[in-house]
Formats: structure tokens, sequence, C-alpha cells
């Protein structure tokens, strides 16, 4: 039903793969069935000279490690309880990253409910990074792993047109970063994180 992307489809430069992954479909095969969600929002990070990016300065640690890595590796990362996820971008050394921020649930809905809590109304179920990896049961035993390859990746959908940009989320203590335009959101979506 869903077929993963090719690699090549990770080889376009950051800002353009932030706005080519909206309205292609984020999949997960999970024992129990399969969860998909649309791509509606996404942030870029962009790597050395970026100061909200994790690897700023070309800092090399064992979290940053798989961003030096190719186009199209999964980057998880721990936040508070949350996994958050990332698309791997630009040329192997150049460690950029696309986090997915939101996606708008289009399969398995009923195991989606059971992941985020029945009592939630759908539209909390995956509208932020941190809501839509447990609604889709991503952990981070991903980092590491080809979004080209199953059981976790990202499949064709639909283009976007109506696409808008804006400065990216939570990132308040990076100086001139903060007003970077590096969010790209489906327009009037209601499954796009709530800008605070």
């Amino acid at each position: 039903m869903f077929t993963p992307l090719t690699a090549d489809f990770y080889e376009a430069p950051t800002l353009e793969l932030s706005r080519s992954l909206l309205g292609q479909i984020l999949v997960h095969e999970l024992p129990e069935g399969i969860v998909a969600g649309r791509i509606v929002e996404t942030e870029a990070y962009m790597g050395a000279e970026d100061r909200a990016a994790h690897s700023f300065g070309n800092r090399r640690t064992k979290r940053t490690e798989v961003m030096f890595g190719r186009a199209g590796l999964v980057y998880t990362y721990q936040m508070h309880t949350h996994t958050l996820i990332n698309v791997v971008s630009g040329p192997v050394d150049t460690p950029r990253a696309i986090l997915i921020r939101a996606v708008e649930p289009v399969e398995g809905i009923d195991l989606m409910a059971e992941l985020r809590g029945r009592h939630l109304p759908i539209k909390q179920w995956t509208s932020g990074p941190g809501k839509l990896t447990k609604a889709m049961g991503i952990t981070m035993e991903y980092y590491g792993h080809h979004f080209t390859e199953r059981p976790l990746y990202i499949a064709e959908g639909e283009p976007v047109h109506a696409i808008a940009a804006g400065p990216r989320v939570g990132i308040g203590n990076s100086l001139e970063a903060v007003s970077y335009p590096y969010r790209f959101f489906e327009q009037d979506n209601p499954f796009v994180s709530k800008f605070r």
C-alpha cells in the first residue's frame, strides 16, 4: 500500500527538502498494524552555522554523530520524556537535519488512539513533535535507521500547494537563529502545532 521514497529524494538542499517533505506520508509498520500520517509541518536545522542546531560549530557527539552521515538517515533524540524524529539532510559531514513537527493521521486511526489515549481529541494526537512519535509508536531505537527502509519510512503523498514559513519553535536562547524562517507548514491545516 505504501512504498518508501527512494534515497535520491533526500539529496535535495535542506531548505528545499523541508518543503518537499510536506505532504509526504510518514509510515510505521508495527506488529499490531500500520500507522501513517501526512507530514504537515517541518523545521530545518542548518548545522554548523545554525546556533539552534545540535551540531552548531560542527559539534560532534554521540548524540549528533548520525547527522554527519548520509541524507535520509533517522536522527532521534530525547527531550524531556519525548522522542523527537528528524530527517538527516545535506552532504556527508555537513550535519543538517529536519525535524518532523506535525503529521495528519491517515492510517491506523484506532491504533493511534490507543497509543495516544482515547480521551484526547484527534487534533491533539499528532500536532507536535513529541506527540506524533507517541501516536506512531516511534522510539529511540530508530536512531541511525534509513527512511528508505521498513518498518519506518516516508512514502509518497500529494504535494502541498499552500506552504507557509516562519520562525522555529522553542529555540529561545539561540540569538540570531531565533528569527530564521526555517519552519514550514501547510497553511490552515488543523494538525500544525500551536505556535506559542
